[in-house]
């Protein structure tokens, strides 16, 4: 279990995942995709999961949703409580109660999520008959209302459009107009500024930002770009290769970076304030292989600080400050190393 879940909390989260590990049967044998991640969200916040494409982002959420195919896909072990209902095993409430109605989700591609052969208004009108009950004509008008919410112009003309007649921004909209339709507790969203220019990515965010602020809905927010993490997020989990390596507040992970993989990331990213300019460091190397997870970090064979326990055991927990926490051996009391560019514990906030 992570610093998250044992650090103590005024409150019940709204939602709070333990242990969840998800793998995969294939071919080349099993790949262990997720294993051991912890997190907890709070009503009306926005969780940031971040890391680079394959280190468990996706399949962690998708998996709490029962969106995996089971086979090839599994859940070997952990526990997801909305709201304290158990969402995962034998007594998990029954994914329809789930899907739509408490947890939205916008996917990577519009382009490939949206149903060809069925007009917008009626894609976001389904899960209003499913889940409230409402007639088509009802679920179509408030499809309508919807749409005009997500700031799509002449709403009422474009819900008797094809997704084909829609742009890549105005197809996020539409998504976005479904997944928030049963007003859901928690909103995740997957990538959802992939393949848009940075206008319209700019409009996508503001919008999710005024949805919240008039629903109170929580958000999960998966993505690999920081500057999107910077904007939106309240509390950041850094994943990779399938554990969470860091979290904390916003400002902690990107002003008191604590984990090596997360420093990596921010070296790695551009900046316009010209008094930040550097030369951007690329992380050098690969992931682990998840078919034979390492014994150690995951992150040793590209960490510039590693030591010889890394590569044999697998680094605690460090709390840093309350929910702030990091799982690396450079924190540990017998570390002898203390880079200048990492934060500790005994640093100055």
């Amino acid at each position: 279990m992570s610093g998250v879940a044992l650090a103590e909390e005024t409150a019940t989260p709204l939602l709070r995942v333990e242990n969840l590990a998800v793998e995969f049967d294939t071919y080349g044998g099993i790949v262990k995709a997720v294993r051991g991640v912890d997190f907890t969200v709070d009503q009306g916040k926005t969780l940031a999961i971040v890391g680079e494409s394959g280190c468990g982002k996706s399949v962690t959420v998708q998996s709490m949703m029962g969106l995996i195919p089971m086979p090839p896909g599994r859940i070997t072990s952990g526990s997801a409580r909305l709201r304290g209902n158990e969402v995962l095993g034998r007594n998990r409430l029954d994914g329809k109660e789930i899907r739509g109605a408490e947890i939205g989700m916008i996917f990577q591609d519009p382009m490939t999520s949206l149903n060809p052969t069925m007009t917008i208004g009626d894609q976001i009108a389904e899960p209003l008959q499913i889940h409230k009950g409402f007639t088509y004509r009802q679920a179509f008008d408030e499809a309508i209302g919807l749409l005009e919410m997500s700031r799509i112009p002449e709403a009422a003309k474009r819900a008797r459009q094809y997704p084909f007649e829609f742009s890549g921004g105005m197809l996020q909209r539409a998504m976005i107009a479904m997944a928030i339709s049963c007003k859901p507790s928690i909103l995740i969203a997957d990538e959802p500024t992939t393949a848009l220019d940075v206008t319209i990515q700019a409009q996508i965010l503001d919008l999710m930002q005024d949805l919240q602020r008039e629903t109170g809905m929580a958000i999960i927010l998966i993505t690999h770009d920081l500057g999107v993490v910077a904007r939106m997020a309240d509390e950041v989990a850094v994943m990779y290769a399938g554990k969470v390596v860091e979290h904390g507040s916003v400002d902690d992970v990107f002003y008191r970076s604590a984990h090596p993989y997360t420093l990596g990331l921010k070296e790695a990213m551009p900046t316009n304030d010209p008094t930040k300019q550097h030369e951007l460091q690329p992380i050098e190397g690969s992931p682990p292989d998840l078919f034979a997870p390492p014994p150690g970090c995951g992150y040793c064979p590209r960490c510039p600080f590693a030591m010889q326990i890394c590569d044999t055991r697998h680094p605690e927990d460090s709390f840093l400050k309350e929910q702030h926490f990091s799982r690396c051996w450079l924190h540990h009391e017998d570390s002898p190393s203390k880079p200048a560019d990492l934060y500790f514990k005994d640093s100055d906030p």
